[in-house]
Parts: structure tokens; sequence; C-alpha cells
């Protein structure tokens, strides 16, 4: 498995035809811009997907990344995934009596009730330690940096943005690790006051928090600048966690594929059970992951993209026109992780779009970063988009805050508002013979206030987060300047 770039950057030689995972890893975003992709999805046949029904989740992980790395030992990254997916890891879930289980399935209606032949469920992502579905990925991205780094004898800073969720994901699964530094962009006074707090809180000696005057975008935009700063990238060695870096999709991958094997019993000799699965979306990386394993020949009809009123994907995916809003039109939502109007991994996927075409590609985002858009209606691409199976809708304050009540009156549950996007849109587009699966993204403690307008109270908090907001923080904010940044890091890196 080598790697390439959508936008075609060309390797040096013909010798070399492209990086490994463990360089990709360590690079972020490729050199000209782009997203790094395999060079072909790896398919999956009926005979693994039967033998991978008894695996736990760190097997099944290492035996789907074992698909994606070709220049780590097996036997080194099952140790990595058994290291990284335990029960102790992700304890914290919401359903005391039952045993710690990595991403189980919650069902809200099983199939075959209530007339339905499919039935709805949750699978729950955001038992990890930040509470939130990046840890599935992260916490594996943690593990992989210090192998890979210590087998290299190399260091990385690592450059991020968040718009909530990924920057405690991410420094909780790299604080303490040795030869790596975090510097986290996040937009200044845009998160739950739970969500900084779990950020800002944090002294360890290799994090640091940069908040920045502005919207997510504003951050990761300067994120990319200095990517694309190719001598600063190389003297500082600047790394990246957010879900540009191909590592975390592919980690994302797998529990695509846990919750199918889940949901499905054991395939019929002449058909195997298909399902849906709504996610709640921003920057596109966790549906993304979604797209992979559906063209690594895993049996998902449909994937339902579901936004916010920052619907920039999904008027998209209803009219072919892709036009990010600039920060003055990017609304600050009761669903702050998914404010988002550039949604990083989308170019991944019109990669496949456009048949892999590096030459449209950068065409189509030369505009997007002059701070434009595209229109892809009248292509004869956007004609293929139902082979995709990609369909979307959209969700406002008052469809969450309905949700909400609804799943706690129906079914004693408590979810969090992005959650609650994704189910408000899978109900809406549920049909009865296909089971549904809504990605859960985060637990509903980190948006108290949210739940308290829905319900009227706040739900429970984890014993060891229980004071979170009153412990010291540690932050800088900055202007939405590149310069800024760079010469904080300079400062910062001995």
């Amino acid at each position: 498995m080598r790697y390439l770039s959508t936008r075609g950057h060309p390797w040096s030689s013909p010798a070399f035809p492209g990086p490994a995972f463990s360089d990709i890893l360590l690079a972020g975003l490729a050199p000209d811009g782009g997203l790094y992709v395999p060079e072909s999805y790896p398919l999956v046949s009926r005979a693994e997907l039967d033998e991978w029904r008894a695996l736990n989740y760190a097997d099944l992980a290492s035996a789907i990344l074992a698909k994606f790395v070709d220049d780590i030992p097996p036997a080194d990254l099952a140790l990595l995934t058994r290291r990284t997916y335990t029960a102790q890891v992700y304890g914290n879930g919401r359903v005391a009596a039952r045993a710690p289980e990595v991403a189980p399935l919650s069902w809200l209606i099983p199939p075959g009730r209530f007339g339905q032949e499919g039935g709805l469920a949750l699978l729950e992502l955001s038992n990890g330690p930040t509470l939130a579905f990046k840890d599935m990925a992260m916490q594996l991205l943690g593990h992989l940096f210090e192998y890979v780094l210590a087998r290299r004898g190399e260091e990385i800073n690592i450059l991020a943005a968040t718009s909530g969720d990924t920057g405690s994901s991410a420094e909780y699964a790299m604080r303490g690790k040795h030869r790596v530094r975090v510097f986290m962009l996040s937009p200044h006074e845009r998160m739950s006051a739970f969500q900084r707090a779990q950020m800002y809180s944090l002294q360890d000696a290799n994090i640091f928090n940069i908040a920045v005057r502005g919207v997510f975008d504003d951050a990761q935009d300067i994120v990319k600048a200095v990517a694309n700063d190719l001598s600063f990238k190389a003297r500082y060695k600047i790394g990246a966690v957010n879900s540009i870096n191909w590592a975390r999709v592919a980690a994302q991958v797998v529990y695509y594929f846990k919750a199918y094997l889940a949901a499905t019993g054991e395939p019929s000799a002449d058909a195997v059970q298909a399902v849906d699965f709504a996610v709640p979306s921003g920057n596109f990386g966790n549906v993304c992951a979604g797209h992979i394993a559906r063209m690594m020949g895993l049996p998902i009809r449909r994937l339902v993209v579901a936004t916010n009123e920052n619907d920039v994907l999904d008027e998209f995916f209803r009219t072919g026109i892709y036009r990010p809003r600039p920060t003055g039109e990017t609304c600050q939502t009761s669903s702050p992780s998914m404010d988002i109007s550039k949604a990083s991994n989308f170019e991944r996927f019109v990669f496949d779009l456009v048949g892999r075409n590096p030459a449209t590609i950068r065409q189509l985002w030369e505009a997007v970063d002059a701070g434009g858009s595209f229109d892809l209606s009248s292509s004869p691409c956007f004609e293929r988009l139902p082979e995709f199976g990609f369909v979307s809708g959209r969700s406002t304050h008052a469809d969450r805050l309905a949700t909400i009540r609804q799943v706690y009156e129906n079914y004693g549950l408590i979810i969090d508002p992005h959650t609650a996007d994704g189910l408000k849109v899978a109900c809406d587009l549920r049909t009865a013979e296909t089971t549904m699966i809504v990605l859960e993204t985060a637990l509903p403690t980190k948006f108290e206030e949210t739940i308290s307008e829905a319900l009227g109270c706040t739900p429970p908090r984890p014993p060891a987060l229980r004071d979170l907001e009153s412990l010291p923080q540690r932050v800088e904010v900055v202007d939405a300047d590149p310069q800024v940044v760079k010469r904080f890091i300079e400062r910062h890196v001995t």
C-alpha cells in the first residue's frame, strides 16, 4: 500500500512510487497542499467479514488497519491496537450495569419491532477519556506517533485546530508522550465551557493551547498556511492530528465495520444485509471514514450526512454547489463542534467523485482556497453521486432540543446536541426495510447549557470531571494570523 496526494504531487523519481504509512502519519498534509489517500482502496471479502465477527475491537482494528499499513510489522501493529482499545480506556459507558465494551450499539428500536423490519441504533463512540468520538482514533494516534518516532529517533511538533472535541482528544492522547509537542488552535470563546476547561486545564509541559480570535475555519486556515510553508514545516518538524491526517481517518473506518458486524446476523448465502449510517458532520472526517469503508466493500446502503445551521455539506449533496461561508456567515450554534464551513476532508471524497483526477481537484480547490466556491451540478461526475450512497439533511437549534426531549421521554437516554442533529436527520430519512445506525459523537455532559434548556436538568458527570471548570487554565489568545502562530511555535520549541 502506497499513498498519493489528491492534488497530484509528483514524487522525486519513478523509483519512489509514493510515501508509506509512517511517512504520511508524520507529514499530515502533502507537500502540494493536498490530502493523502491510498493509491487504491483495499477490498474486503465476504469470507473476511465472516471471520471478523469473532474478533474483539482491538483485533478487528489490527486486521483492518493492516490493509493500510505497509511498514509496521503486523505483530507490532496488533500490540499497539491492543494497548489502545481496552475496556479501561473506553469505560465511561452510560449503562453502568453493562460490562464496558468498545463502541457498543445501543438499540432505540430493535430490528423487527413496531412493524419496522430495520432497527434504529446509536453507535456509542464517546466512552473514551474525553467523552468524544475523536478518542476512538486519537488514542491510537498517540501510540503510533510514539512508536514511529522512537524507531526513527525523531520528534514532532503537532499543529492542529479544533472546533471543540479534537483538541482535548488530541491533548489527552499526546500528553506526556516522548518526542511529541502539541500546539492546539481553538476559536476564542466559541466552545462550551466544559470543552474549554478540558483543554486549557492541562498543565503538561508538551501541551500548548492557543485561542484564535475568530471561528474554527480561521484556525484551520492557519494550520494549512503553516503546513504549506514547507521550509518552516521541515525546520520545526510540523505534523498534524486533525482528520487531514490519513491515519485518523483510517482508524475511524474500524468502527463502521464493528457496527455493521454487531447489527447484522450471519449473512445468507445469496445476500448480504445492508445498513444505513447517519453521521453528524462538520469537517467531513467521520463520514469520510464511512465512505472509505463502503468503498472497501462494507455493505452500507446510504451514508446520511447531517449538518446543523452551517449547512454547506447539505447544500452540496442537494445541489452540487460547494460554497464555503466566510467567517461572518459561520453561525455560532448549540452544536458547536459542527460550526464549520470549510470541510477539510471533503476533498478526499470529491477526489473519488471526479474519477481521482488531481488536475480537477487543483482547479476546484484553487477557487475554494481563494475564498470562492465551485459548482458540479452540470458536471457528469455529479450524476454519479448516487453510486456513492450519500444523502443529507439539516437540523436546527429547535430540532435538536426537540430530539433531545423525545429521546429522553421515549428511551430514558440523554444525548448530546450533535448526536441529536444526526438522529433528527436519520429519522427524517429512515426507511422501513433498512437498519439505521446513528453515530454518537459526544456525551451530553460536555454541553450542559443545551441539555438544561431541553430537559430542565443537567446530565451526570463522571466523578473525575465534576470540578473541571474550577481548575486553573493555561491558554494564550492571539489574532488569526499565521505569522503570530509561527512565532509562538518558535519560542516554545527548543
